[in-house]
């Protein structure tokens, strides 16, 4: 059988370890969300479940204590924009640092950025809050 030639063994390697990252973290920001939601609302498939901005917007009114107002109930995507520039707007407002994330990243399911800014929500709402207690 012939092997395959090194940097060809070097990339499949890379980009199966680049896969399994990406499982881990989508099963395990999955879980970290579902910890603050009602079961009825429990993420199955991250980048999918929140691309409609509701997920989203009762993460963070239960992580921050502070309510975001009404989602937009429809699923034209008009809506779904609507509903993550409102969870973007008020994490600027709380100072969050979003470079290169905007609403059509979050609602076309990019999971580079959509690991990103949750990792960002993390720090910004559990970690941020845990050196702040010391």
């Amino acid at each position: 059988a012939a092997s395959l030639p090194p940097q060809q063994g070097f990339e499949q390697q890379r980009l199966k370890l680049q896969t399994q990252r990406v499982q881990t973290q989508q099963k395990t920001f999955s879980k970290w969300i579902n910890s603050f939601l009602p079961k009825s609302m429990a993420v199955r498939n991250l980048f999918a479940d929140l691309q409609d901005g509701r997920v989203l917007i009762r993460l963070l009114e239960s992580i921050s204590g502070e309510k975001l107002g009404t989602a937009a109930k429809g699923q034209l995507r008009i809506h779904k924009l609507e509903n993550v520039q409102k969870e973007l707007d008020f994490l600027s407002s709380k100072k969050v640092k979003l470079e290169s994330i905007g609403a059509p990243d979050i609602v076309d399911g990019n999971q580079r950025l959509i690991l990103g800014l949750l990792w960002t929500i993390i720090l910004r709402f559990q970690i941020q809050d845990i050196s702040l207690e010391d």
